[in-house]
């Protein structure tokens, strides 16, 4: 399959969610390795959804971060709309914890604090992730982390982003915080709530929220406390539960106070067969702190 007369595409895609496929390819024009990601648009491509996702995909390429794949072009191809990406080595999240188990406590902290960097630059530029889960972050053998697919990444307008259409929820529901299912709206703390399952979820090895159907898991993550994280320090357990809260305002102000917060479990990280160590290089968190006037978003 070809897309754009420009980008050749694999047989078997990388990986399926509910909003596309992703799959490795070829880009033609400057012979490179490309990521490319399908997007299926709920209720049908239309001329505004189109322009209304050209105008986003011309924010999100000002993301220029080490933790963040750069997004080459995006585009239109036969009524489906594309997004073409920096190819990333590595493995996700979700793929780490199926085959290790629960992670060590650093190694979760330095991962959860990677993602909060860059969410901090996105966050700074006004642009909500609105789809944190383990298969959206990537270990990559130097234990360095990459946030992939801002492809439901939605402006943000004042201090929350609109869904496009009323009573539409676009997510994944396990990872989902309880205004984007209550009131379709998203902001900054949201992704913070949905990297607190992901964090609690590589500190046991399980999905916090379970269920038979979509509904009892919406049910769970509007309603259920979840349960606190055996083994860890209390702190950290405390900062998982205020991550967790249902109401957006008592969360943790920002990325940037989550990963200082963060920061002091990140430390003294054991090994972890398939990848780098701190007697190998600094240790993962440290990759993006040592960089903070490009990795963090200054304070205002």
């Amino acid at each position: 399959m070809v897309i754009g007369d420009r980008y050749v595409l694999d047989d078997l895609p990388l990986g399926q969610g509910g909003m596309g496929a992703v799959y490795a390819g070829h880009d033609k024009h400057l012979d490179r390795k490309v990521a490319v990601k399908l997007l299926r648009v709920p209720g049908g491509h239309d001329a505004e959804l189109e322009q209304r996702f050209t105008r986003e995909a011309r924010i999100l390429a000002r993301l220029e971060h080490p933790g963040a794949p750069v997004l080459y072009d995006f585009g239109a191809s036969d009524q489906r709309l594309y997004q073409v990406m920096q190819f990333i080595d590595g493995v996700t999240i979700a793929d780490v914890v199926s085959e290790h188990g629960p992670l060590p406590v650093p190694w979760a902290a330095a991962i959860a604090a990677q993602a909060c960097a860059v969410l901090s630059a996105a966050h700074a530029l006004s642009i909500c992730h609105r789809d944190l889960k383990p298969t959206n972050l990537m270990l990559c053998p130097d234990g360095g982390v990459k946030v992939l697919d801002f492809g439901l990444a939605m402006l943000r307008e004042a201090d929350t982003t609109q869904f496009t259409r009323v009573g539409q929820i676009l997510g994944t529901p396990a990872y989902m915080a309880p205004e984007q299912i209550q009131r379709g709206v998203a902001s900054p703390r949201s992704d913070l709530y949905s990297l607190g399952c992901v964090l609690h979820e590589m500190l046991t090895g399980r999905q916090l929220f379970t269920g038979p159907t979509e509904y009892a898991v919406y049910e769970k993550q509007v309603n259920e406390r979840p349960p606190p994280v055996p083994g860890v320090p209390a702190e950290l357990d405390k900062l998982i539960a205020e991550l967790l809260e249902k109401q957006p305002e008592r969360r943790p102000a920002d990325a940037r106070a989550l990963y200082d917060r963060l920061e002091p479990f990140a430390v003294d990280l054991p090994m972890l067969p398939g990848f780098l160590t701190p007697a190998a290089v600094t240790s993962p968190h440290r990759m993006y702190a040592r960089m903070a006037g490009r990795v963090l978003a200054p304070r205002t």
